[in-house]
């Protein structure tokens, strides 16, 4: 700043009117722009990748890591950051989503279930090779659909999470996938690989009138499709060096689009949850060759010296599997069932002491502190807690290709850390600020009142609101801790709109004396909406407002205890 001052005083003295404002533009724009160099000092130094330094220096230099360690020269340029009582972690990573993409396309466009976030409407419906291919679009780059400004990207990044493998979700073949960081201003900014994974799904098309529309049709279908690149990859360099007399190989995209994730090594990412699917993605590996992945992953109890001796990696999905909440309680369900809800949390413990790779990963529209907390599950559950860490950093971003770049705080990586003051796996600690490509984001409180709680929000709710399409019903599971912080999700149960929008986690919220507030990050009418629910509670009734999406409607509320059926004399209530 100091020099741009001079340079303003020198042309002011030798009447250079215009030179003048050109510096002292330049000035306020330096002064303006925050730096590309920063040292945090006197931090605690998790680099996953080494021993942790208990009170160590990192340095980033335009964008990148520059030095790490316990001695280590700030450079004069450095904006420095005192450390002191603070963790400085690895950036996390979530190892599978659609963050950054766009809403889902409208239902029943073409090739039944072609559709997929992001995805161009135009090639939704089908490939248009040799044969129509359903729900086929591998040719899909996600980078290419990358919008920054899903409201998403920021409540991940606050959370801790600076990078993510996006991919679209919907269809046989959607599309490819792209590591991506949580930042950016133009989608260019955020790749930092692409493309990066090729998703497979065994989803059958929509409608009787479809094929494949079962299961055994889809499996059958995949391998088709593997079959049919595997022969592009023979014929075309067969063709193109001698094609005379040679009839030309049709062209067809899907199969230059698989062909090209085989021959490139790039891994393909195939479904397994249970022990049966996992079976069945190990046989379909076999077929498929390439670098395989498998995604899910639940099971991962009973089949993890199989998948260890096949060296397949896994994506663990932190969702772990729960009743569904309007599910008949009379009902019985299988003992499978009962056994894999209970289980889950254990397969990442069983993979890690099988010695099969793994990484994290949350399906749907959870938010961060589900995953953190899931993974807090996994913990008690028998997996070490660096384990835990290093499956959120390096592993995820070894299994995606990007190791070299990411996972870890070493000298030469993109910048990406997570500064905060404790240990993430503790639902009290907080983070302080993230570091995405080596920019600073400081991740500030929600304006909250500062008042103590006075009521109790803990519990299931009954929602009730009108919306500009009609009546509509949820019902809010709410948890409340002792200083007004608020958690909890949101099911649609009714209605044109909430009816259909399945199980939201709530971002933000908080209880302040009869006060609350909670925020989701929803998706209606395929679109994004970040919509807030605010109001009183008086007794065992709420009123307020919801707003998002530039609506404000009024809501009320009634404790799911208070609608119970009241029991008939001598008669016991279930």
């Amino acid at each position: 700043m100091a020099k741009w001052v001079g340079r303003v005083l020198q042309a002011a003295f030798q009447g250079k009117l215009v030179l003048v404002a050109f510096a002292l533009g330049m000035a306020l724009s330096a002064w303006a722009e925050e730096p590309r160099y920063f040292a945090i000092r006197h931090a605690r130094i998790v680099p996953v990748s080494g021993s942790e330094i208990k009170n160590g220096t990192v340095v980033i230099a335009k964008g990148l890591i520059v030095a790490v360690g316990e001695n280590v020269s700030i450079p004069p340029e450095a904006w420095v950051i005192e450390g002191k009582g603070l963790t400085v972690y690895p950036g996390f990573i979530n190892a599978l989503s659609d963050l950054g993409l766009g809403p889902p396309a409208p239902a029943g466009l073409g090739g039944g279930g072609g559709a997929g976030r992001g995805q161009p409407q135009q090639a939704q419906q089908v490939s248009r090779g040799p044969e129509d291919r359903p729900a086929t679009t591998p040719w899909i780059n996600a980078a290419d659909e990358l919008k920054p400004d899903d409201k998403r990207i920021e409540t991940w990044r606050n959370g801790g999470f600076t990078s993510t493998l996006a991919a679209p979700m919907t269809g046989i073949f959607p599309g490819q996938g792209a590591v991506v960081n949580l930042a950016g201003e133009r989608s260019s900014e955020m790749v930092v690989s692409a493309p990066s994974a090729l998703l497979i799904t065994l989803q059958p098309a929509r409608g009787f009138a479809n094929f494949p529309d079962s299961l055994m049709g889809v499996i059958a279908y995949v391998r088709q499709v593997i079959l049919d690149a595997n022969w592009y990859n023979q014929s075309e360099p067969i063709y193109r060096a001698h094609p005379q007399g040679l009839e030309r190989p049709a062209y067809d995209r899907t199969e230059m689009a698989v062909n090209d994730t085989l021959v490139s090594g790039r891994p393909i990412l195939l479904p397994g949850n249970t022990a049966q699917e996992m079976h069945r993605a190990l046989a379909m590996a076999h077929d498929v060759g390439g670098r395989t992945v498998i995604y899910g992953g639940q099971q991962g109890y009973d089949d993890a010296d199989e998948l260890a001796a096949a060296k397949v990696p896994v994506l663990v999905n932190l969702k772990w599997p729960q009743r569904e909440k309007d599910a008949d309680p009379e009902a019985e369900e299988p003992l499978r069932v009962l056994r894999l809800r209970d289980r889950a949390p254990s397969s990442p413990a069983a993979l890690q002491r099988a010695g099969v790779k793994f990484a994290f990963y949350l399906e749907g529209t959870g938010v961060p502190k589900d995953a953190l907390k899931n993974a807090k599950k996994a913990i008690d559950a028998g997996l070490p807690a660096d384990a835990a860490l290093r499956t959120f950093t390096l592993n995820a971003a070894e299994i995606l290709g990007v190791g070299d770049r990411l996972g870890s705080i070493e000298p030469g990586k993109i910048a990406n850390l997570v500064v905060t003051d404790g240990d993430p796996f503790n639902e009290k600690t907080k983070v302080k600020m993230t570091f995405v490509d080596g920019r600073r984001y400081e991740v500030h409180e929600p304006g909250r009142p500062t008042a103590p709680p006075t009521v109790k929000l803990t519990g299931t709710w009954k929602i009730s609101l009108t919306s500009p399409h009609g009546p509509e019903e949820a019902t809010a599971d709410l948890s409340m801790a002792t200083d007004g912080t608020l958690s909890g999700s949101l099911t649609g149960v009714s209605g044109p709109m909430l009816g259909s929008m399945g199980t939201v986690s709530i971002s933000e919220g908080w209880v302040s004396g009869n006060q609350f507030s909670f925020t989701l990050n929803l998706t209606l009418g395929g679109n994004p909406i970040e919509a807030t629910f605010s109001g009183t509670l008086e007794g065992e009734q709420m009123n307020g407002t919801a707003s998002g999406g530039g609506v404000s409607v009024d809501f009320t509320g009634t404790h799911a205890a208070a609608t119970a059926p009241t029991a008939n004399p001598g008669q016991e209530v279930e």
